[in-house]
């Protein structure tokens, strides 16, 4: 593998691994729908503040979310909203395995 094609799946892999946690997957979910405060998404997961702000540090350093300080409030947004049409192949998968799954084998 050259150099250059190293560094794109290195890029990727990146990315993919930004997602890869329910609570991150939960948080693209959510500020894909409507721009939130750290608070609001730490009341609607259920986990403390600071661990809620690592997730979306993670999603912001793979520049999946951007934020926006308003006052002492940082509200989040999700940046590209291409990265749902990742959550459809990921659905498209789950739906075809499940439907694989109720098949019986002759």
């Amino acid at each position: 593998m050259d150099p250059t094609t190293r560094t794109l799946f290195i890029d990727r892999a990146r990315i993919m691994k930004a997602l890869a946690h329910p609570t991150r997957l939960y948080i693209v979910d959510a500020v894909s729908q409507k721009e939130k405060c750290v608070q609001e998404l730490t009341d609607q997961i259920g986990a403390d503040i600071s661990t809620v702000s690592k997730h979306l540090s993670v999603l912001k350093n793979a520049d999946i979310v951007q934020d926006e300080k308003r006052g002492t409030q940082v509200y989040y947004r999700l940046k590209f909203r291409c990265v749902l049409q990742f959550f459809n192949c990921v659905e498209s998968v789950m739906k075809s395995r499940d439907e694989n799954r109720s098949c019986p084998i002759p």
